[in-house]
């Protein structure tokens, strides 16, 4: 099986042009390598090639058997990864390629290197599959519901290798250009097959890339050649309009820069786009305004759960520097009335998470107004999600939520399906510990389950759904009340 498998391999590899007739050889002797093996046998007669996926499998069980790694699933990454890196053009000839499909077309270039991303298997498409996803329509739309199953979940022994590793300064976090083609260790994500590209943005050096989790389609990303850490300013909305020059068929966002209301990597300035439309983008302004010295801009508050101005315009350095003067206004805004504080015993609160995008040949930048205060009846934050939803989502909102797309942790899978089952049967919801914690809130549909049986598992869903809209509601600073729009229109006409 070992022999077939390798065969296979190399066979993937050209099928998908990932190499070419004259790199067979080689690629298969640098699998033998990785593997320690000595050699390898004649082909047998052609076959239909096998899933990747069941392919790796056979070769990283049999190096386990051989004692060549052990069976946890980061040393079986760290190979698989080693394995397919095996097969992984250079730098240089993935670069030639991009720029050559990149002459005709924007789009065909990232066509191209979105599927060579999951060729070779740094988007690793049978993972993905396992995420589950729905979409719940609330009053603010159709809002799109993930549970997380594609990055997989450390086993205990290798969490305790990794605390037992040496702890290296290389890379400096999982987004630096050195990760392309690292080996990878206990706690660090081998990336042999993992290919950037370099990027101009406002004059400076970047690298665009694919996340290898794809939360939706075509989901990139653009880092600063430095490992330099986030800050929201002027020149993040020039970097963006920078970017969607090169890419307008993508839409582009930051994550805030505060702890609380930021994204999971502070440490390293990024953005996050793609190819997709989400629930926000959709939505639609319900409130226009008119900015003194910025008339030719239009700009209005968002229909959604969070505080959204949205600013409209041909002309990209105006909102540039409307966008600014917003930033600047809001970093220094406090309204007590409100509950907003700029800085509390000189610590800054106040923050914008903005998205960028071409819209019907206009540029189109969504202000997204943040603020990290904790109180001691919200210590994990007033304008996070509050206790009562953390059954379902308690960690922090970033970009991809305040778009619409919860990402919710995988333990769910489980808790929902116990959940359903324990519903159906008609059983005692607090008697269970692994699903006790969801007991206030599935009372409240439990009668609509016990008439509709056969349907719990869609109400559930509908249900966790909805909580995701309060956690949006949560997150934002100005509530969907009278009192809520008063206070937004007092900061706007601050401005």
């Amino acid at each position: 099986m070992v022999n077939f498998a390798l065969h296979q391999l190399v066979r993937y590899g050209l099928e998908r042009e990932l190499i070419a007739p004259e790199d067979a050889s080689y690629a298969m002797n640098r699998m033998l390598e990785a593997l320690q093996l000595d050699g390898v046998e004649e082909a047998a007669a052609a076959c239909e090639l096998s899933d990747l996926e069941d392919i790796l499998k056979i070769l990283l069980d049999d190096a386990v058997a051989r004692g060549v790694i052990e069976d946890s699933i980061v040393w079986r990454d760290i190979l698989d990864t080693r394995l397919m890196g095996c097969l992984t053009p250079r730098p240089s000839e993935v670069q030639a390629k991009f720029r050559s499909l990149y002459a005709e077309s924007p789009e065909k270039a990232t066509d191209w290197y979105y599927k060579f991303s999951c060729d070779t298997d740094y988007i690793r498409r049978y993972r993905i599959k396992k995420d589950m996803k729905w979409v719940t329509d609330t009053k603010y739309g159709a809002l799109d519901i993930t549970i997380n199953l594609s990055k997989p979940e450390k086993d205990p022994r290798a969490i305790a290798a990794a605390k037992l590793a040496p702890q290296s300064g290389y890379p400096k976090c999982a987004l630096c250009r050195e990760n392309e083609g690292y080996a990878g260790r206990a706690n660090h994500a081998a990336r042999q097959n993992h290919r950037i590209l370099p990027l101009t943005i406002a004059g400076s050096d970047w690298f665009f890339q694919y996340s290898p989790y794809v939360y939706y389609n075509e989901h990139c990303i653009a880092f600063n050649g430095k490992h330099v850490p986030m800050k929201v300013e002027r020149q993040t909305f020039e970097k963006m309009f920078d970017f969607l020059r090169t890419f307008p068929h993508y839409f582009i966002g930051s994550n805030a820069d505060l702890p609380i209301v930021g994204g999971s990597i502070l440490s390293h300035d990024h953005f996050q786009g793609g190819r997709y439309t989400f629930a926000m983008e959709r939505a639609e302004v319900e409130s226009a305004y008119t900015i003194p010295g910025y008339e030719d801009v239009k700009v209005g508050i968002v229909n959604w759960p969070m505080s959204v101005l949205r600013l409209n315009g041909k002309d990209d350095k105006r909102l540039v520097e409307l966008a600014d003067h917003i930033l600047t206004a809001w970093r220094g805004y406090t309204d007590e009335a409100a509950v907003i504080y700029a800085e509390t015993d000189g610590e800054p609160h106040n923050t914008i998470t903005p998205i960028a995008r071409i819209r019907d040949g206009a540029w189109e930048l969504d202000l997204v107004l943040r603020n990290n205060l904790t109180t001691p009846e919200h210590p994990m934050g007033l304008y996070h999600p509050h206790a009562e939803l953390h059954h379902i989502k308690k960690e922090n909102i970033g970009l991809i939520e305040v778009m619409g797309l919860a990402v919710l942790p995988a333990r769910l899978k489980g808790e929902l399906a116990s959940l359903e089952e324990a519903m159906v049967k008609g059983e005692n919801l607090r008697a269970d510990e692994k699903i006790a914690h969801h007991a206030d809130w599935a009372e409240g549909f439990a009668d609509e389950i016990k008439a509709n049986p056969e349907k719990a598992g869609e109400i559930i869903r509908r249900e966790v759904g909805l909580v995701f809209a309060q956690v949006l509601e949560d997150a934002g600073v100005y509530k969907r009340t009278a009192e809520g729009k008063a206070a937004f229109e007092r900061f706007i006409r601050s401005l």
